[in-house]
């Protein structure tokens, strides 16, 4: 061999010395090498021991099983050594049943957070018998990959393992240590409620409803995998049909939840040191609650069936009085035309006592008029258009209050109207009326009684009566306002039917998931029929469509009766009273028929995503009211129905906004109100000066000229006293509510904004009463005993309304906290009986508009005043 050979060998075995041997492939032991413990436990005793990679540990315990009686079996056990990353595996070995978990018992929270619990209790799944007495075996194997691990295991018989109908358990449960009992359904019971208390909101937990089946899911990240399950913090009830169990007995389950983000709590502190891994388990130590448990017999049929007629008693009981009533009516009408057909010379104008001042008794209510400044463009100037008075100062007034003067012109002015006892309605009635015009068209010139007025000239004069404001062809109205009662009717069909399906959906996600913290129901007076988890907060509703319905029929009855008389010339429906007008009062009874139609598909399953459902038409009823109100003094000028339905649909798009992105939101809030504030300006605008006049580029100098000749160059008053008053309490009111929604900042924003409009509505009813009480005119007996009632009515409904029994503005756990019992019957709760109340309120309000001006039927329009 050379030297370069010896060199380049030597070389190669230096190498092969230096570098490290090949991976040797392991071995899996013999399985005779790893040692098999295997021992009979006993119930009740701890055992002290250890295991390793090596070491299996096998405890076999026996009990015996009785047919008619169920023993509970809870293993518990204590992993002292602390390795997280090699833990203990436990294994329960059962008849039908196998249960294994490790020990430390790692859960997960949200956002991936884990939770580690070193001690664990479980109970056993137990599996059923057919036999008398049944000796079971079961098996505990304890096994691990750690060097040395040591453990304490004990088993032992749960005691109360089987509830009892109406007998209070109380309970402790952890994450780690859940707890579930049996309940068999008695012979007699086809129904219960399981109710569970606690004193401690948290930790939060979940209660569970499950058949008797194993494996039972009684931890946090599997409980929600079948049966009926429900957030806890206080209170938490399920009602359970035994139809839904074919061995009629189920479990309840009880878990503590690792975290209380699900029940509306804070998210722990989550420890990160910069030497431990993100992924490192966390232990929380002692996460325990105290509970008790009572499983108590739901209603029975009989109950529905007695509740069913109790409710259509009710609201039928209002058909009956309603048809008493008219009867006595018509028979007081047929008498008192008998005593006018007796009598030689009957005169109408009796037929209204009204207190009007002595200086009225020989003319017109306006003898005149002060005008608009739309000539000279000075409000302050005024036009005199009046009678052949001989008079230069005629005192207006009030119920004999000389607030007012008014100084008729030296000039020469064209009468505008009749004198009171110039004025006969056989005169009137024998003119051809208006009906036959070929033009039904509302954009057609008014039909004035002079028609070189311009219609600017009528509605700016300072003192207003009815027959100013009523000079359009009836057919163009009747048209005009019939739009109403269409377009609400397209508006329901077209609302009401995919609302409908939705909340079928919902409840089919409800029957079919369990999850009952999707909709947010009295628990504890939620009773179910068919696939209807909440049947009596649909059924009060029965209450809105019913008494719609009558009102409906009320108003159609009097349109028949009012047709009949236009049909033979009746003077005092052609030229007295306040022009009949009825398309509004078939919307509002439409309304109230589709608030109870979405108010029971919302209380199908109540919750965030679908309040509006319930607010939508509450909205139009307090909407179409004001309307009506306004059309009584002003049926030329008031709003068409395209203008007011999108009025409406902009506040409904408002709430909904409110509703999604409103909450804690300021420039939301900042937008809503200025936009608030805004609208209440250019409706007052609007109502002050009767629709005459316009918003355009010019608009800041007219403005700057009215300050300027009535606060600068002069200090006079408003023209329009009474519509100032009205307007500047609006304004105050309606600034008030913006500035608190803009500090407050209310969640329940649909709440708020409907509080809004009843503000305004019970404002303008107000004025409206008492400016007609101001004016002379007196309210009969029926309204008065309408607007007591109802009163009262109102008060009782708002008490129950504010008793707040669940709010989907905290989570479904909370909002348990607010359940309670039923009140009526066993049947019905406080939100229930505010549905009945409300219902009946609305119809009584309802009627109060329709009645309140027939003390004016006989009284000509040329004297009721326009307020």
């Amino acid at each position: 061999m050379s030297g370069a050979a010896a060199a380049v060998l030597a070389w190669a075995l230096l190498a092969g010395a230096l570098l490290p041997p090949p991976p040797v492939r392991p071995q899996p032991l013999p399985h005779g090498d790893r040692e098999v413990h295997e021992k009979e436990a006993q119930f009740n005793t701890t055992y002290s021991d250890w295991v390793h990679a090596n070491l299996l540990n096998i405890y076999a315990f026996n009990h015996s099983v009785r047919r008619n009686r169920t023993e509970g079996v809870r293993v518990s056990v204590n992993v002292l050594s602390d390795q997280k990353d090699q833990p203990v595996l436990f294994v329960v070995r059962q008849k039908e049943a196998v249960v294994s978990f490790q020990v430390p018992l790692i859960l997960r929270g949200l956002y991936q957070r884990k939770y580690a619990y070193q001690e664990v209790s479980r109970t056993l799944c137990q599996p059923q018998t057919k036999a008398e007495v049944e000796t079971q075996h079961f098996y505990v194997d304890v096994s691990t990959l750690s060097l040395n691990t040591s453990y304490q295991l004990r088993v032992t018989r749960v005691e109360n393992f089987v509830l009892r109908t109406n007998e209070r358990f109380s309970f402790n449960a952890t994450a780690a240590q859940p707890q579930y009992f049996k309940y068999e359904f008695p012979e007699d019971v086809d129904s219960v409620i399981v109710k569970v208390t606690s004193a401690m909101a948290f930790p939060c937990s979940v209660i569970s409803i499950q058949d008797i089946l194993c494996p039972v899911y009684d931890l946090d990240n599997n409980v929600a995998f079948i049966g009926m399950y429900q957030t806890m913090t206080k209170k938490a009830a399920i009602t359970v049909q035994k139809k839904d169990f074919p061995s009629h007995s189920f479990y309840v389950v009880v878990v503590v939840k690792t975290e209380d983000e699900a029940c509306g709590g804070a998210l722990p502190y989550y420890p990160l040191s910069k030497n431990s891994s993100p992924d490192e388990p966390v232990d929380q130590h002692n996460r325990q609650k105290m509970l008790e448990v009572m499983v108590s017999p739901a209603i029975t049929s009989e109950a529905y069936v007695r509740s069913v007629l109790f409710c259509l008693g009710i609201f039928l009981s209002f058909y009956i009085l309603t048809l008493l009533i008219a009867c006595w009516e018509s028979c007081r009408q047929h008498k008192r035309k008998g005593l006018l057909a007796a009598m030689d010379s009957p005169s109408l104008d009796t037929g209204h006592s009204r207190g009007i001042p002595d200086s009225f008794l020989n003319h017109g209510p306006y003898d005149s008029y002060g005008y608009g400044s739309f000539g000279n463009g000075s409000s302050s100037s005024t036009e005199g258009v009046t009678d052949s008075l001989g008079s230069a100062e005629v005192s207006y007034s009030y119920m004999g209050q000389e607030q007012f003067k008014r100084r008729t012109p030296s000039g020469p002015a064209r009468p505008l109207s009749i004198p009171m006892g110039e004025r006969s309605l056989e005169n009137v009635a024998s003119r051809p009326r208006l009906d036959s015009l070929s033009s039904v068209e509302e954009d057609d010139y008014d039909t004035l009684a002079d028609i070189d007025y311009d219609k600017n000239v009528i509605r700016t004069k300072q003192y207003l009566c009815v027959a100013d404001l009523a000079r359009k062809d009836k057919r163009v109205l009747r048209k005009k306002y019939q739009i109403y009662f269409w377009n609400i009717a397209t508006i329901a069909v077209f609302y009401a039917l995919p609302v409908i399906q939705l909340v079928i959906t919902y409840q089919t996600v409800v029957n079919v998931t369990g999850n009952q913290d999707i909709c947010y129901y009295n628990f504890l007076c939620a009773h179910p029929l068919g696939n209807l988890s909440a049947f009596n907060n649909i059924l009060s509703n029965l209450g809105y469509v019913l008494l719609g319905l009558l009102f409906l029929l009320i108003i159609l009855q009097r349109e028949i009766n009012y047709n009949r008389a236009l049909l033979r010339n009746d003077a005092h429906a052609l030229e007295c009273g306040i022009p009949k007008h009825f398309g509004l009062f078939y919307a509002m009874g439409t309304a109230l028929m589709m608030e109870g139609l979405l108010s029971a598909c919302y209380h199908v399953c109540p919750n965030y995503t679908n309040f509006q459902f319930d607010t939508s038409f509450m909205y139009m009823i307090a909407g179409l009211c004001m309307l009506k109100l306004y059309q009584k003094r002003h049926p030329d000028i008031n709003a068409s129905a395209y203008s007011a339905y999108a009025c409406l649909a902009l506040v409904i798009f408002f709430s909904v906004v409110g509703v999604v992105f409103g909450k804690g939101n300021t420039a939301f809030w900042i937008v809503f109100s200025v936009i608030h504030i805004v609208a209440t300006l250019l409706l007052s605008t609007q109502l002050y000066y009767m629709g005459r006049w316009k918003l355009d580029s010019g608009i800041l100098r007219r403005i700057l000229h009215v300050l300027y000749t009535d606060c600068v160059r002069q200090c006079s008053g408003p023209m329009y006293v009474d519509r100032m008053v009205l307007l500047v309490m609006g304004n105050i009111i309606n600034w008030s509510l913006a500035a608190y929604g803009l500090i407050v900042r209310p969640n329940d924003f649909a709440s708020y904004l409907l509080a809004i409009g009843i503000c305004n509505l019970l404002l303008y009813f107000a004025f409206y009463i008492i400016m007609k009480l101001r004016s002379g005119e007196r309210i009969k007996l029926i309204p008065l005993l309408c607007i007591i009632s109802t009163s009262v009515v109102w008060g009782f409904a708002l008490f129950f309304f504010f008793q707040g029994l669940s709010t989907w503005q905290k989570t479904p756990a909370e909002s348990r906290e607010h359940n309670r019992d039923c009140i009526l019957l066993d049947f019905f709760d406080d939100h229930d009986i505010w549905h009945f109340l409300s219902s009946i309120a609305m119809f009584g309000s309802f009627l109060v508009l329709l009645t309140l001006d027939d003390d004016l039927d006989c009284v000509q329009r040329d004297k009721i005043y326009v307020f």
